[in-house]
């Protein structure tokens, strides 16, 4: 009895097939076996691992998408030890800012309220109550806005304004203070109007944190004052002849509670600027500093023209 050779070749191809899918599937069933293993690992809380493979290989995307989940949930957990880690600095800093200031403006209270201090003496006590008072009110201001910027409630009104008119209206304000302070100004602000949409709080909260910053912070005796405008942009800067900034706080000083004197004499509480940064950020815009130790320091402001 012959055997038909088409039927032959068939009987080959369908084995050589068969052979093919079993050894494929043997595969398949190795690496589902691995990709099980890896997966319970990364349950685990292993989120190093991660899954190798081949180009051809069938389960190429299943492997991907692990690596990338893996990749995403190591992400998401160094960010929220990040944010503990930060929040606990913030607790610990506020915990320092209010406490030591509220212990001493008590301090100085009683002893007027005991009549230990009298005449002169008392009304330095009164003075010094004031400014401890006032600085507590400056801090939960501050603290209270950059929670609402923190947490996106913080609501902005823009509108079409003329910037150079609005600056003049802020900058006006600080001349008597900058005189009190034995601090000389020049002022640099184009007559010609220039519109653009802003918040003029926002707008005005940053201009005031700055200047507040260089009075306290400098050390130094001169403050000047630019703005610079185009078709795209305003450019505005903010130097001082101060001690500067030294090369190692420079990267930081935007960072909520960051403050560069560390023994905290200054008067500062390390959120002003951090406002600033995310109040620029909301117009879209940037804010960096230039700093050189005893020469002093340069911020410049960059406000694009429409948001």
């Amino acid at each position: 009895m012959s055997i038909n050779p088409f039927l032959l070749i068939m009987f080959c191809i369908a084995l050589l097939v068969i052979l093919f899918l079993f050894t494929k599937l043997r595969r398949v069933r190795g690496q589902l076996s691995i990709i099980e293993e890896a997966l319970e690992d990364i349950k685990s809380g292993n989120l190093n691992r991660r899954m190798l493979t081949k180009k051809n290989d069938m389960t190429r995307k299943i492997c991907y998408g692990i690596n990338e989940i893996a990749m995403n949930s190591q992400t998401q957990l160094i960010r929220q030890k990040q944010s503990e880690q930060a929040y606990k600095r913030l607790m610990t800093s506020i915990s320092h800012d209010v406490k030591t200031p509220l212990a001493s403006l008590v301090g100085y209270l009683e002893a007027i309220e005991c009549k230990i201090v009298a005449g002169e003496e008392k009304d330095e006590y009164v003075h010094v109550a004031f400014e401890k008072a006032h600085y507590l009110k400056h801090f939960v201001e501050n603290l209270f806005e950059w929670v609402k910027l923190d947490s996106g409630e913080q609501i902005f009104h823009f509108e079409v304004l003329d910037l150079n008119e609005l600056s003049r209206n802020i900058i006006v304000d600080w001349i008597s203070v900058l005189e009190n302070s034995n601090f000389d100004y020049a002022f640099d602000i184009p007559e010609a109007e220039y519109l653009m949409r802003i918040d003029a709080n926002a707008y005005s909260r940053i201009l005031n944190n700055l200047l507040q910053n260089v009075l306290i912070h400098s050390k130094g005796s001169k403050i000047v004052f630019h703005v610079f405008e185009d078709n795209l942009q305003a450019k505005i800067t903010i130097t001082d002849n101060g001690k500067g900034i030294s090369p190692d706080h420079l990267p930081h000083i935007f960072e909520r509670m960051y403050q560069c004197d560390q023994s905290r004499s200054a008067g500062g509480n390390g959120l002003g600027l951090s406002i600033v940064k995310e109040l620029v950020a909301a117009h879209k815009g940037t804010i960096t500093v230039d700093s050189t130790p005893d020469r002093g320091t340069t911020f410049t402001l960059l406000l694009p023209k429409s948001l």
